[in-house]
């Protein structure tokens, strides 16, 4: 049995992708069409976690301002603010962040940005 073509000794393969800071680290972004496993966002989470603790705390009475709060937590003032209007995004985009459903956009640096009050135009944005 004879061959007609050689067998190369290596083997190309061409896979699209191109790879995007996503949350202060770099993700590989395939093609559309393409199916790719969502990933937690730890930070996002652990983010949305010490807001609503936050909150709880607040809530609570235990502390009667927020530079109060921020100096048991050993952290500033501003930062714990911007943290803790985490807690005005809607439910149905919070579960989507807990179950790995979000979108691209939704970072905690875009949402630390600011984002509208009222969901339903969360809802539209995100």
């Amino acid at each position: 049995m004879t061959r007609s073509k050689p067998v190369p000794e290596t083997v190309e393969l061409h896979v699209p992708f191109r790879v995007v800071k996503r949350g202060g680290r770099k993700e590989m972004q395939l093609p559309e069409g393409a199916a790719q496993q969502r990933r937690t966002d730890n930070t996002l989470v652990k983010a949305l976690a010490r807001a609503f603790r936050w909150k709880k705390i607040i809530d609570s009475g235990r502390f009667s301002t927020i530079a109060e709060l921020a100096a048991e937590e050993g952290i500033a003032p501003s930062y714990l603010t911007r943290v803790l209007r985490l807690t005005l995004i809607a439910p149905v985009i919070v579960e989507a962040i807990l179950d790995s459903r979000q979108v691209p956009a939704v970072t905690l640096g875009r949402l630390m940005e600011g984002f509208p009050e009222e969901w339903d135009l969360q809802r539209q944005i995100f």
